[in-house]
């Protein structure tokens, strides 16, 4: 055990750490925000007309090719206007841009977010991220396993005494297992993320994967032309469907026969987004379907806590410090034995204290 833990360390720790880094920086991405944008926060847009402008605003500056709008939020008073997959927007409430990006490298947090999420490398990279999870799972789970023989001699420093191997691996084995709950957590949500058939077989004991997937599917009909779409009316309609919910998403068709996609949040909802799903045929603006994130199966419920529990949505300023701070210790964990490791293994010898 002990043989494997330290080879497969030494191969995907330097991942892991760029995986731990790259969370606890995304943390903090709406404070981020508020600050490069000047935002003032808790002034979201509320309102049949102002939540109209902002989509029409959005339409006319992009030319028509929007593809969904995120609304503002009392967390972030900031529309996200998506243009494709590398392209898009920020505009405030009043619908006018902020700053727009022809690729997303030219926006730190979306850089963070695609190194975090993917690893740069797309869907494939998703895969591996995945990989990279379960990969954690396993380092907690041994090294909680291989520290159980020295429990006695737990103690523990947020930073190593020496660089020598020894204190280097006292140091990363009595972290880890002072982290090894909030390690498990993070390492187990983000697989599920990664690997959505994963979560599902996870979530399976409280429904069924087909009741599951039925939940959040969309319906399976067509729309009607969406040459004019009358913005007010649907957005009246979800409201009144909903009407303790706040619009957090409109998706916008993209071709004859796609129906206009919308995502509400409830106060009892985890999901900055929400997970309350509506369909409107866009010529008519009639209703084709809605689905209550607070009825749906209990094993979407569960996963709709999966991300806010990730990304310390949840909880306040006292989870994110400690989310950040599970990154960091990620981040250690995952590159300071490693180096060391690699470093033995060339004969490259270090001073003993940093």
């Amino acid at each position: 055990m002990l043989t494997l833990h330290r080879w497969v360390g030494a191969v995907f720790g330097l991942a892991l750490s760029l995986f731990g880094l790259s969370g606890a920086l995304l943390v903090w991405k709406n404070q981020w925000l508020r600050w490069t944008l000047a935002d003032e926060a808790g002034v979201p847009a509320t309102g049949v007309e102002s939540l109209t402008r902002i989509v029409e605003r959005a339409l006319q500056e992009s030319d028509g090719e929007a593809r969904y709008v995120v609304f503002s939020s009392p967390e972030l008073a900031v529309n996200l206007v998506s243009t494709g997959r590398q392209t898009g927007f920020y505009s405030d409430n009043l619908g006018n841009v902020i700053t727009h990006w022809a690729s997303r490298l030219e926006r730190l947090e979306l850089w963070l977010f695609d190194l975090h999420h993917d690893l740069l490398l797309g869907p494939n990279g998703t895969t591996l991220g995945g990989l990279l999870a379960l990969l954690g799972l396993f380092f907690t789970l041994s090294g909680l396993f291989l520290w159980w023989r020295t429990r006695r001699h737990f103690s523990w420093r947020l930073w190593p005494t020496s660089f020598s191997r020894r204190d280097l691996t006292k140091h990363h084995r009595n972290l880890g297992a002072l982290f090894a709950p909030l390690l498990i957590v993070v390492m187990l949500t983000g697989m599920m993320m990664a690997w959505r058939p994963v979560a599902l077989w996870l979530l399976s004991p409280f429904s069924s994967v087909d009741e599951m997937q039925a939940a959040v599917a969309p319906p399976a009909v067509s729309g009607s032309d969406f040459a004019d779409i009358d913005w007010a009316n649907i957005i009246t309609r979800a409201q009144q469907a909903f009407p303790d919910a706040s619009l957090r998403l409109i998706s916008i068709p993209q071709a004859t026969g796609d129906l206009v996609g919308l995502r509400m949040k409830q106060p009892e909802e985890w999901l900055p987004n929400g997970r309350t799903l509506l369909w409107f045929d866009p010529q008519t603006g009639d209703l084709v379907e809605s689905k209550d994130a607070l009825t749906m199966p209990l094993g979407v419920r569960v996963n709709n806590l999966v991300y806010p529990v990730h990304a310390a949505k949840v909880g306040g300023i006292v989870y994110q410090l400690a989310m950040t701070l599970v990154g960091l210790v990620v981040t250690m964990l995952g590159s300071l034995v490693v180096v060391r490791f690699w470093m033995d293994r060339h004969g490259i010898s270090v001073p003993p204290r940093i």
